[in-house]
């Protein structure tokens, strides 16, 4: 994870993507940006002129440079003294606009970096939040096969050799799509997301035991492989000799929650043992748990028809 970054990082990487040239303040390219809260606990990396609770990134556009001109010299001076000598790390100012002289002076007195692009304002802030979306998210590596199967993005787990990656590779003959092998990394981009990609040395391979390392690019085709995806499910393949039969829940299977980067994701445990097809269970898992994600529970429709029919033969 990336705690913070500096005006100039994120210069050297954007710079030509928003067309950003420097008006004032070059001195203050090492203040950094990052993941703190304002004191409600909600993000303020960027946005619009806010005074009151000052983004790390002010963005100035038409409507806040028009209101900016409108107000009496000492008022305005007020405010961009706030601007310059408060929280905020950098000023962005947009739509080609001009900066207001004294806003010029105060950012190189106060060494706060002040620039100017041609882009809208809303634009500059969605491009921004998506850049530190994926700069300053936490991150965490975990051992597993993360695949996207029937379109959504599944981690399968387990201990070494229970068959993992025998059955990534049959799920991808089956039209799924691999993502990560061995070490997926997910990332919280979102309060309710985590975005899986692969470590770029370990792009495209698949481990398979007496089969060597597979380059499944190279043998099935672009098709088979998914840059990244959201994880969702998480299927624990489990040696069936160490799952006792009374942990099995006979009409939902067994199920849990794993946190991961504070989030709760569903888990699901699949026995493993000779002669079972995996990879067409992992299919029925996911066919399940997507039913349930739309509120029916097969197990509650048999306990539910098995009253009925009770209740139907009682005297």
């Amino acid at each position: 994870m990336t705690d913070s970054l500096t005006v100039s990082n994120i210069m050297e990487v954007m710079e030509e993507r928003l067309g950003l040239t420097w008006v004032a303040g070059t001195q203050g390219g090492g203040r950094s940006i990052s993941h703190r809260s304002t004191p409600h606990g909600s993000p303020s990396l960027v946005g619009h002129l806010n005074i009151i609770h000052p983004n790390q990134i002010q963005v100035l556009g038409n409507d806040e440079m028009r209101y900016l001109w409108s107000l009496r010299k000492n008022s305005q001076r007020d405010i961009l003294e706030q601007l310059c000598s408060g929280a905020s790390s950098m000023l962005i100012v947009t739509d080609n606009l001009e900066p207001l002289p004294e806003l010029r002076t105060l950012s190189e007195r106060q060494s706060v970096p002040l620039l100017r692009t041609a882009l809208p304002s809303h634009e500059l802030i969605n491009i921004l939040r998506y850049f530190f979306s994926n700069k300053l998210a936490e991150t965490t590596t975990l051992h597993g096969v993360f695949m996207e199967v029937l379109g959504i993005g599944v981690l399968l787990t387990g201990d070494s050799a229970v068959g993992k990656s025998e059955l990534a590779l049959e799920l991808i003959s089956r039209g799924h799509r691999l993502v990560a092998d061995d070490a997926p990394e997910f990332a919280r981009i979102a309060p309710d997301i985590l975005r899986g990609t692969c470590p770029p040395v370990l792009e495209n391979f698949l481990e398979v035991r007496g089969l060597g390392v597979l380059n499944v690019k190279a043998m099935y085709g672009d098709s088979a492989i998914k840059n990244s995806k959201y994880l969702r499910l998480i299927i624990d393949l489990k040696d069936q000799a160490k799952v006792q039969a009374e942990d099995i829940d006979r009409l939902h299977g067994v199920r849990y929650t794993r946190v991961v980067l504070g989030l709760e994701i569903p888990v699901i445990t699949l026995p493993v043992a000779p002669g079972r097809n995996l990879a067409v269970m992992v299919e029925g898992a996911i066919r399940n748990h997507l039913l349930r994600l739309r509120g029916y529970y097969a197990g509650d429709d048999l306990a539910g028809r098995q009253r009925k029919q009770m209740q139907s033969e009682s005297p």
